[in-house]
C-alpha cells in the first residue's frame, strides 16, 4: 500500500521523492498509474486476508489467553500500521488540507474564517503555489474547516516546527494512531462488560482493513475521534461521569459527532431504573460539561469557535453512502422524468430535513428508554447512536463508518449467533477494500472497480475454503469461519 500509494496518490511537486526517475515515469503514464493501483489492491487484499486469519486466530483462544490474544492483536496493529506511518495520504487529499490548516492557524488566520488559499499572500510563489498548498485539493482551497480545535492545535503546534507538508502529514498521522492506541486500550474493555472475547473483539475493530486503509491509510481525523469517544465511556463508567465528560469534550472537539458518546456516559452513571425526569437532568449535565469543554478548548487556544458556523461545509457534498441523500435524489429524478416542475433539490432536501428529525428521534427514545446503570446496555445506547448518525447522514464518507465497530463489535460477539459478527466483518472487509474508489485517481474508476471485483472473488474463495476446513475438522474443534 506504501509503494503503491507513492504512484496514485497526490503529491507536491516539490517533493524529492517525485524527482525519483522510477516514480516520476510511472506517475506520468497510465500504464504506470494502473501498476501502482495494482500494486495498491493486491495490499489490501494481503491485509484482508492476514485479518481473517487473525480474526480466526484469536477466535479460538480459551478464556485463559485472551490476555495473550490482546498482545497479538497489538502487535499486529504495529506491524502493519508502521510502513504506513510515512506513505502520504492514501485514496484522499485530507491529509494534505489538515496539513495547510495547521499552517493557517500558525500563521495567525483562522481556519474558520479563511481556507488554505489565504496562505498565498502569506508565502507566495513566483511560478507555483507554496509547497504546503500543492497536494490540497482544489475544491477545499477556498473552505473553512468544520473540525474542532483540537486537530488544528495539534497542525498549528506542528507548522510551528517545520513548512514541509510531508513532515507535517506524518506529524498527522501520529495524531491519527493516538486514536488507534486508544481504541487498542479501551475496546478490550468494552468487550469485557459484556462477557465477550476481547481478544477478537480487538481484532475485529483495530486491525481490520476499514480500520488500516481508511482510518490509518486515509488518515482521517475520524480516527482520533472515535479513539477518544471509547476512551471516554470506560472512563466514565470505572472513573465518574465528570472525567468521562471531559474526554468526550476531547472527542467532540476533534468532529462533532464525538459527542454522541455522551449519551452512553449519562446511562452508565445513573442508577437503575431512573426516572426520565433525572434522566434528562443527568444527560443535560454530561452533555453540558462536553460543550464547555469544546468552548474553553477553543478559547483557549485562541482558535475560537468558528466551527459551528462552517458545520454546514460537509453538506454542500453529495455521497453515494448517504441513504437520505440518494433517496432525495431519485425523489427529485422521477419527479422531473413525470414532467412535473418543482424546484431542482426540493425532495433532497426533504428527506435530509426528515432524517434530521428521524435521528434526534432515535437518539431521544434511547435516552428516554434505555437501562440506567447497566454497562451493556450504556454500550448497546451508543452503538444505536452512532449507526443512526451513520444511515441517517446528509453526507456519508467510507471513513465515518470507523465510528460503528468500536462499541457495536462487543455486542456482535456477545450474541449466540455469529450472523451478527459476519456481518461486521464483511462490512469491514467491503469497505477496507473499496477505499481506492474515493482516491484522486479521476478517469480510473472502471478499472479500480475491476480491481475491487477480482480481489472480493479471491477472498471468497479464500473464505469458502476455511469454511470448508472448517467442516472437515475432527470433532469437537469448531473454528471460527472468517
Amino acid at each position: 500500500m506504501l509503494l503503491g500509494g507513492l504512484v496514485v496518490s497526490t503529491l507536491p511537486h516539490s517533493a524529492p521523492v517525485v524527482r525519483v526517475t522510477t516514480l516520476a515515469v510511472l506517475r506520468q503514464s497510465e500504464t504506470g498509474r494502473m501498476t501502482g493501483l495494482s500494486v495498491v489492491l493486491v495490499g489490501l487484499g494481503l491485509l484482508a486476508s492476514a485479518w481473517l486469519d487473525l480474526c480466526r486466530e484469536t477466535a479460538e483462544l480459551g478464556a485463559s489467553r485472551w490476555v495473550e490474544g490482546v498482545d497479538l492483536v497489538r502487535s499486529a496493529a504495529v506491524v502493519w500500521t508502521l510502513p504506513l506511518l510515512v506513505a502520504p495520504p492514501l485514496f484522499s487529499r485530507d491529509g494534505w488540507s489538515y496539513a495547510a490548516q495547521g499552517a493557517l492557524a500558525h500563521a495567525g488566520l483562522s481556519p474558520y474564517s479563511y481556507g488554505p488559499y489565504a496562505l498565498v499572500a502569506q508565502v507566495p510563489g513566483p511560478t507555483s503555489p507554496a509547497p504546503i498548498l500543492q497536494a490540497v485539493d482544489p475544491m477545499w482551497m477556498r473552505t473553512v474547516t468544520p473540525y474542532g480545535p483540537l486537530p488544528l492545535l495539534a497542525g498549528r503546534l506542528m507548522a510551528s516546527a517545520t513548512g514541509n507538508p510531508w513532515v507535517l502529514v506524518v506529524g498527522h498521522r501520529l495524531v491519527a494512531l493516538v486514536g488507534l492506541a486508544l481504541l487498542a486500550w479501551s475496546v478490550p474493555r468494552l468487550a469485557r462488560w459484556v462477557g465477550a472475547n476481547p481478544a477478537h473483539a480487538a481484532a475485529l475493530v483495530i486491525v481490520s482493513p476499514l480500520m488500516v486503509a481508511n482510518g490509518v491509510g486515509g488518515l482521517h481525523n475520524d480516527l482520533l475521534m472515535v479513539g477518544l469517544m471509547a476512551t471516554a465511556l470506560v472512563v466514565g463508567a470505572e472513573r465518574g461521569w465528570v472525567a468521562g465528560a471531559l474526554i468526550a469534550g476531547l472527542a467532540a472537539s476533534v468532529k462533532v459527532p464525538g459527542g454522541l458518546v455522551c449519551l452512553g456516559i449519562a446511562l452508565v452513571t445513573l442508577p437503575a431504573a431512573a426516572q426520565p425526569w433525572r434522566r434528562v437532568r443527568h444527560l443535560a449535565a454530561v452533555g453540558g460539561t462536553t460543550l464547555a469543554t469544546v468552548l474553553v478548548l477553543g478559547l483557549v487556544t485562541g482558535l475560537g469557535n468558528g466551527w459551528v458556523g462552517a458545520l454546514a461545509v460537509p453538506g454542500e457534498l453529495t455521497t453515494v453512502l448517504s441513504l437520505p441523500t440518494m433517496l432525495g435524489q431519485a425523489l427529485d429524478a422521477a419527479t422531473h422524468a413525470a414532467g412535473v416542475d418543482t424546484r431542482p433539490d426540493l425532495f433532497r432536501s426533504a428527506v435530509r430535513l426528515l432524517a434530521t428529525l428521524l435521528l434526534a428521534g432515535v437518539l431521544l427514545r434511547t435516552s428516554l428508554t434505555a437501562r440506567t446503570g447497566d454497562r451493556r446496555a450504556a454500550l448497546a445506547a451508543v452503538a444505536t447512536a452512532v449507526s443512526a448518525f451513520v444511515l441517517l447522514s446528509p453526507v456519508v464518507h467510507l471513513w465515518y463508518l470507523l465510528v460503528i465497530p468500536p462499541f457495536l463489535a462487543p455486542l456482535c460477539l456477545a450474541r449466540t449467533s455469529r450472523r451478527a459478527t459476519d456481518l461486521l466483518m464483511a462490512g469491514s472487509v467491503v469497505a477496507g477494500l473499496t477505499a481506492p474508489l474515493d482516491s484522486s485517481l479521476h478517469g480510473a474508476y472502471l478499472a479500480i472497480v475491476l480491481g475491487i471485483a477480482v480481489l472480493a472473488a479471491v477472498l471468497l474463495v479464500l473464505w469458502a475454503r476455511q469454511v470448508l476446513r472448517g467442516r472437515a475438522a475432527p470433532s469437537g474443534r469448531h473454528p471460527q469461519p472468517a
